[in-house]
């Protein structure tokens, strides 16, 4: 099938065939599974004065996928898996950006697949959600793990889940994860003031009953483990951790999409974060391969 505004994705070859990636079918395919969508876009992250390097974040991580990860693991079968390419940004027009990544995932719901992003930018969220909204035509709720709120009313990488909110696609949003030295009182007070939760359950749940978004910004973890981000992060959370949950979050079937963000490769050393985010992508799809077990 063709996703409009997409380009080839960027892996590396040739790849094992002992390994995972090796699995991935190119282009979107119908039928049941996932379709991986790079977002390679920094516009945002720029405009809200982070570290650049997030546009590199897609094609980074598959080639972190494409070293790590068994084709045959023991004790479950990997779900079908391909890779609808990359979303082409437009330069510097932000909207235009995000009107592609909506089209490309509205195109990924019609094939009947669960779309998987890959950023960029964590305001490229915002247009990921949104297209999974409308094609299922009722608001959504999120659960997002960051150190940061994202509710600033400016444009750039730090607005998404107040977008959302604002443009009626989400109703509900589960913040886990967040720094209260990194976020200032008037956005945590508008995100208490819109139904917004803090840390309000465990990886076992119970997760929200509607639609569910998930969003992992890999600035969550802290900065010995993942300095490859747009924001630091001095004291967050361990790997270990957010495998734990970003599997659930595979195994909830509720969740109707997921995405790994801001990954910047310029700032990450030796691959460090890459590596890790490749595992982030790992742990989801072995838990949305356990659905229904």
């Amino acid at each position: 099938m063709n996703v409009p505004n997409t380009s080839p994705p960027a892996w590396p070859g040739p790849i094992g065939s002992g390994r995972f990636a090796a699995r991935i079918e190119p282009g979107l395919m119908p039928g049941p599974g996932i379709a991986l969508l790079g977002m390679p876009d920094d516009t945002g992250v720029g405009l809200n004065g982070g570290r650049l390097g997030a546009r590199d974040g897609p094609s980074a991580l598959r080639a972190a996928l494409a070293r790590y990860g068994s084709a045959e693991p023991s004790g479950f079968a990997w779900p079908s898996v391909c890779d609808a390419g990359d979303v082409e940004p437009a330069g510097d027009d932000l909207h235009e950006s995000h009107r592609r990544v909506t089209e490309a995932v509205r195109v990924i719901m019609e094939a009947g697949r669960l779309p998987l992003g890959i950023g960029g930018g964590h305001d490229l969220t915002y247009p990921f959600v949104r297209g999974v909204q409308q094609a299922i035509g009722r608001p959504m709720a999120g659960v997002y793990f960051d150190a940061h709120l994202d509710v600033r009313e400016e444009i750039g990488s730090g607005m998404p889940f107040r977008r959302l909110i604002e443009g009626g696609h989400c109703e509900r949003l589960d913040v886990h994860g967040l720094d209260a030295m990194a976020n200032s009182r008037e956005h945590i007070d508008w995100f208490c003031a819109h139904g917004g939760r803090v840390d309000p359950h465990g990886p076992s749940g119970p997760w929200p009953e509607d639609d569910v978004f998930v969003s992992f910004d890999l600035d969550v973890i802290d900065q010995s483990c993942a300095p490859g981000v747009s924001a630091m992060n001095p004291a967050g959370w361990s790997p270990a951790q957010s495998c734990v949950w970003v599997r659930a979050a595979g195994q909830c079937d509720r969740v109707r999409c997921f995405d790994v963000m801001e990954l910047s490769p310029p700032n990450d050393e030796q691959g460090r974060t890459a590596r890790l985010a490749a595992r982030l992508v790992l742990e989801f799809i072995r838990g949305f391969a356990e659905r229904g077990s």
